[in-house]
C-alpha cells in the first residue's frame, strides 16, 4: 500500500464542482480538518448553507474520487455548515443575523404568508436558524400559521424574547394585540414598530430572518429597505394575469430599492388558477424561476392548524417542494457576493 499525501487528496478533491458556485470545493475552502491514518481519509466539507440542495452529491463524489486514490480504503466525511452574512459589521438588528430575506408580493391573497412560514420551517428542519418577522402588521397571520399563542417576554434588557415554534423564532404584532383588534397605524407607527421588531428583539444567531412583508408596495417596503441591507426578496405571485401585474410592480420596487431579487414562486399553480405566470415574469426580469407550489387543500389546512405541511405530512408532494423552494433560495443566497448589497439612500 502506497502512502497517500494531504496534498494528493485535496487535488483530488479538486475533481468535485459546487453546480451553483461553478468552483471546485478546495478553492471554495469547504475542505476542513483533513486527516490521514492507516488508510483511512476523514475531513469536513463546511458548506455555505445546511440547505444546500446539492449536499448530498458533493459528500457522494467527494467520497468517490478520494476512495480512487491507491492506498485510500475508506473515506468518512463530515457535513457542517456556515452561512455567510450580507449584513456589515456593526450593524443594529438585535443579535448576530446572518441575512434578512422579504417574502413579498404585488397584491394580497396569492399565500405570501404560507410560503413565508413553509419556508422557514423548512430552513430549520435541515438544522439552519431561523426566524421569521410577521410585518403585515394590518393583517397578521403568522400566530396562527405557526400556532405561536401567548405575547413575547422582555428580557433584562428590555429587549422582547421571539416566540418559538417548529425550531422558527417568530415574533408578530399579532402576538401582542386582542383577536379582533383592529391596528390602524400610520406611516411613522409602521416605521416604529417595523423598527422595534428588528432591533429590540433578541434574535440571537440567526443565518435567515425571512421578514412576511404586507402585501403591495407601500410604506412598509421602504421602511424595511431603509432599516436594514436586505439580502434580497422572494417574489410570490398566482399564476393569472392579474398577479402577473401587480408582481410587475413588487419587482419594479425592489429594483428602485435596490433589493436584489432572490427569485420569484408561484403560488396555486393548477387547473383553477393555470400555471406558467410566474415563470414567464421571471423570465422577463431575467431573475431566478424558484418553482410553482400546487393548490393543494393540505397546504391551507396545515397553515389553518397551526402546523405547516411541511410539519404536518413531511411526505406529501407539497411539503418536498417547500424543501426543495428553500434550499434554492439558499442556494441562491450563497451565490452572490456579501459586498454587492448596497442600501437605500434616505
Amino acid at each position: 500500500m502506497s502512502d497517500v499525501t494531504k496534498e494528493q487528496v485535496l487535488e483530488a478533491l479538486k475533481a468535485v464542482q459546487d453546480p451553483d458556485l461553478h468552483q471546485d470545493i478546495v478553492s471554495l475552502g469547504f475542505v476542513q480538518d483533513l486527516a490521514l491514518c492507516n488508510g483511512v481519509a476523514k475531513f469536513t466539507l463546511e458548506l455555505t448553507t445546511p440547505a444546500c440542495p446539492v449536499k448530498d452529491q458533493l459528500k457522494a463524489e467527494a467520497q468517490q474520487v478520494v476512495l480512487a486514490l491507491d492506498g485510500i480504503d475508506e473515506v468518512n466525511v463530515n457535513m457542517t455548515a456556515k452561512v455567510r452574512t450580507s449584513l456589515p459589521a456593526g450593524n443594529q438588528l438585535g443579535g448576530n443575523v446572518r441575512n434578512v430575506i422579504a417574502i413579498t408580493s404585488g397584491k394580497g391573497g396569492v399565500g405570501k404568508s404560507t410560503v413565508a412560514v413553509n419556508l422557514a420551517v423548512a430552513l430549520a428542519r435541515v438544522g439552519a436558524r431561523v426566524g421569521l418577522l410577521d410585518a403585515d402588521v394590518y393583517g397578521p397571520n403568522v400566530p396562527v400559521m405557526m400556532g405561536v399563542t401567548g405575547q413575547p417576554t422582555g428580557g433584562a434588557d428590555g429587549k422582547l424574547k421571539p416566540l418559538v415554534a417548529h425550531g422558527v423564532r417568530t415574533i408578530s404584532v399579532g402576538n401582542m394585540i386582542e383577536d379582533g383588534q383592529p391596528v390602524m397605524w400610520r406611516g411613522p407607527m409602521l416605521h416604529r414598530a417595523l423598527e422595534q421588531f428588528l432591533k429590540d428583539v433578541l434574535w440571537d444567531e440567526l443565518d435567515y430572518l425571512l421578514v412576511d412583508m404586507p402585501p403591495g408596495t407601500g410604506d412598509a417596503q421602504l421602511s424595511l429597505a431603509q432599516l436594514v441591507p436586505l439580502t434580497g426578496a422572494v417574489v410570490v405571485t398566482m399564476p393569472q394575469e392579474v398577479s402577473q401585474t401587480d408582481v410587475r410592480r413588487a419587482i419594479g420596487m425592489c429594483q428602485q430599492v435596490k433589493c436584489p431579487v432572490i427569485g420569484v414562486i408561484e403560488n396555486m399553480s393548477g387547473e383553477i388558477f393555470g400555471h406558467g405566470g410566474g415563470e414567464q415574469i421571471a423570465t422577463t426580469y431575467s431573475v431566478p424561476f424558484l418553482g410553482s407550489v400546487p393548490l393543494n387543500p393540505d397546504v391551507r389546512r396545515g397553515g389553518d392548524a397551526g402546523t405547516p405541511v411541511v410539519i404536518a405530512d413531511p411526505d406529501s408532494e407539497s411539503a418536498m417542494i417547500f424543501r426543495t423552494l428553500a434550499g434554492l433560495v439558499a442556494a441562491e443566497i450563497a451565490k452572490r457576493p456579501a459586498d454587492q448589497l448596497p442600501v437605500l439612500e434616505v
